[in-house]
């Protein structure tokens, strides 16, 4: 009889070797409270460090929706719409929420080499912690978003509390590309370096400062690409709940819930297939 299956035999396993898809998921589901927990202490470790604390969560995509509003104000003219400030705000305060998901989650491993090394949990916690995190800071920035709205002319109804479904949802795409990213850093480290590049192309591309349909209606075929692009339309079903004038085609919902799922689905597998080398981090 091999060693291999002398340990089998008394139930013993490899230190790190990964266990089954459904298991890795009972792992993680069990550890709940410890993701919660973790989240909320860095939610809370994070305002600390700022002398402002949870103000600068909010503050940092007001002074972001200003500036870039008034910079594509201006270029844009008469082409930028209706309600343009709560616009940009809606766009910019949404937009945040994936930035810090995607940037938080590609270092959700990486960054916690100690954590990783001394103790035997599913690494899948700390994305999801990271993502947690982020949904804790989005609360109070949707409350100050709807504010801004009712500030800038928005007349409140009830198809603001369409939001829940939609961060909901938001937060499932944001899951899959955090996995993604965070096992991508660990095979590749300098890909963090080149993250803030593509947050910034992003962020231009997925319509946070304009409408596509007044930009680009010389191109039609790139207005049918960004009826598919899952940014854009999240941005869109958003504006059309809170803002009076905005419309939105129903059809976005499927196309933002099929990325949504189809994403976390590819990056919980992709993230899972490696769980073996996140132990081994250095």
């Amino acid at each position: 009889m091999t060693v291999a299956e002398e340990a089998e035999k008394y139930g013993l396993h490899r230190v790190g070797a990964r266990p089954s898809l459904v298991d890795y998921l009972k792992q993680t589901w069990s550890r709940r409270e410890f993701i919660y927990e973790l989240a909320k202490a860095r939610v809370q470790s994070q305002n600390d460090r700022n002398r402002l604390g949870m103000l600068w969560e909010v503050l940092k995509p007001t002074f972001n929706a200003l500036m870039y509003g008034f910079i594509f104000g201006i270029l844009q003219g008469g082409a930028k719409g209706p309600d343009f400030p709560v616009y940009v705000v809606i766009g910019v305060f949404l937009f945040e929420f994936f930035t810090s998901s995607m940037t938080g989650g590609a270092k959700s491993i990486t960054g916690n080499t100690a954590l990783v090394q001394s103790l035997a949990f599913p690494r899948l916690a700390l994305p999801v912690a990271q993502v947690t995190q982020g949904i804790l800071t989005l609360m109070p920035m949707l409350l100050v978003m709807f504010i801004y709205a009712m500030i800038l002319g928005t007349t409140p109804k009830w198809t603001w509390f369409v939001i829940i479904p939609l961060v909901l949802l938001f937060s499932v795409f944001n899951m899959g590309i955090a996995l993604i990213c965070a096992r991508i850093t660990v095979h590749v480290r300098d890909f963090t370096n080149i993250l803030p590049l593509i947050g910034r192309v992003l962020f231009f591309t997925s319509g946070v400062l304009f409408s596509v349909d007044r930009i680009l209606n010389q191109w039609p075929w790139m207005v049918t690409a960004f009826d598919y692009h899952p940014l854009y339309q999240t941005l869109q079903i958003a504006r059309a709940m809170i803002m009076d004038n905005a419309v939105y085609e129903p059809r976005a919902w499927w196309v933002v819930g099929i990325w949504a799922f189809a994403t976390l689905v590819f990056g919980l597998v992709y993230f899972w297939k490696a769980e073996e080398r996140y132990g081994r981090a250095d």
